[in-house]
């Protein structure tokens, strides 16, 4: 069995983001939770605002082809098409380490 697929967005809005686009953009992120190889899935914005508006995107799916799979889905595309309108973005994708202490992990 594969290992599980960590991946972590940070999405940056564009200055001058208003409320109701913010919303739009959580609510187009949030909706995804339930595509076919998800596992677990946070869509939540930053209590940081230091640096601007940020919203946490962390999801886990089962394997790293389930999370190809969900890349190329068509909900998937229309949520990345709103959000090339509102932010910026920063991505993490990495397997997930299972049975490791963190102490291990490097």
């Amino acid at each position: 069995m594969s290992e599980p697929y960590r991946h972590v967005v940070l999405f940056r809005l564009h200055d001058g983001t208003d409320d109701a686009t913010r919303d739009a953009a959580v609510a187009a992120l949030a909706s995804l939770h339930d595509l076919p190889g998800v596992l677990e899935w946070t869509v939540r914005v930053s209590d940081d605002t230091r640096k601007g508006v940020v919203v946490v995107e962390n999801a886990l799916f089962e394997s790293e082809a389930a999370f190809r799979a969900f890349q190329a889905h068509p909900r998937h595309a229309e949520a990345g098409a709103l959000l090339r309108e509102t932010a910026d973005w920063w991505v993490g994708d990495y397997p997930e380490p299972q049975g490791r202490d963190a102490d291990d992990i490097t």
